[in-house]
């Protein structure tokens, strides 16, 4: 399942005056821009260049592409412009909002999001430099920041929604484990407490690897303060996803989940899991129709995950 979205907008497509903007914060006249692939958001994803030869990303969206883009590209931009330097992360310049529409305008960083399925190298590299965020963002930096479970409790609610109203097509193994999945779920949230700032939307197509094998996370509006271990475990779940990894065994070797608690990290697969199963069934998200189908895929890949580690 490919992690993109086929409805986007484009540079041209924004009003003038918000590519003015944009050129404002730039300070130059944008004369080249090139969208970019990749993420969900309907909005713009451009690579630009100016007359004199500045390069930048912009992403813009309005609330006629998707009611909530504008409200996470506002969360992004006071998380981002408040991310210290040590965070691998491009450098917010700043923001463009007129009410309707905003925009954002950041480092252009050269590079690529990794290769899926997952290479060991490009995995190594990730892993790695998750491993080195979650040490520099610690204590969180963010003071505004929500916790993990104040992010994720809703989500992680989604068994016991599950529950109440199953959906036609349940997964014969979890309408079995209902209850047992619930629980689990519960002990999920009651894992999130930390103090490390954390991504919480840790995917390969919100990671850029540079020529020089750097490492930058983008897109950064669900931010929240939660267990150091908790991007890797996201991390993983994509992983698992895309397949050819034993994710068991890097759970048990990576140094940020080497010492987790197991029934943690369980608790917060199984809340993931309820979060995508439910979320699956209800219709397509304006300007995102391939959404539902990749969380689909996402419960897909984590519930026989889960059969094996409940036993």
């Amino acid at each position: 399942m490919g992690e993109t979205t086929r409805t986007r907008i484009g540079w041209t497509d924004l009003p003038e005056h918000v590519r003015a903007g944009v050129e404002r914060i730039i300070g130059d006249r944008v004369v080249a821009a090139q969208s970019q692939s990749g993420g969900w958001s309907p909005g713009s994803a451009d690579r630009v260049r100016t007359a004199g030869g500045r390069r930048a990303f912009v992403k813009a969206v309005s609330p006629a592409q998707n009611d909530r883009s504008p409200g996470m590209h506002r969360a992004e931009a006071r998380n981002a412009a408040a991310l210290p330097a040590s965070a691998p992360a491009p450098r917010l310049w700043g923001c463009h909002d007129d009410g309707e529409w905003v925009a954002l305008v950041f480092d252009d960083v050269a590079g690529r999001h990794p290769a899926t399925p997952w290479s060991g190298p490009e995995l190594d590299a990730v892993l790695t430099a998750l491993e080195a965020m979650a040490t520099a963002l610690t204590p969180a930096p963010v003071a505004h920041a929500p916790t993990a479970a104040e992010r994720l409790g809703y989500d992680f609610a989604g068994w016991h929604r599950i529950a109440a109203d199953p959906p036609e097509r349940l997964d014969p193994w979890a309408r079995a484990h209902l209850d047992e999945l619930r629980a689990g779920a519960d002990r999920g949230v009651a894992a999130l407490a930390g103090d490390t700032l954390c991504h919480c939307d840790l995917r390969a197509d919100n990671l850029l690897i540079g020529a020089d094998g750097g490492v930058s996370v983008v897109d950064w509006p669900w931010a929240c303060r939660g267990p150091a271990w908790l991007d890797t475990v996201l991390l993983l779940v994509n992983v698992r996803l895309h397949g050819g990894h034993d994710t068991e065994a890097l759970l048990r070797t990576r140094p940020m989940t080497a010492d987790a608690d197991p029934a943690d990290v369980t608790g917060v697969l199984v809340g993931l899991a309820g979060f995508f199963v439910d979320a699956a069934r209800y219709p397509a998200p304006a300007g995102i129709p391939g959404l539902r189908a990749f969380q689909q895929a996402q419960a897909d890949a984590l519930l026989p995950w889960l059969a094996a580690r409940l036993g």
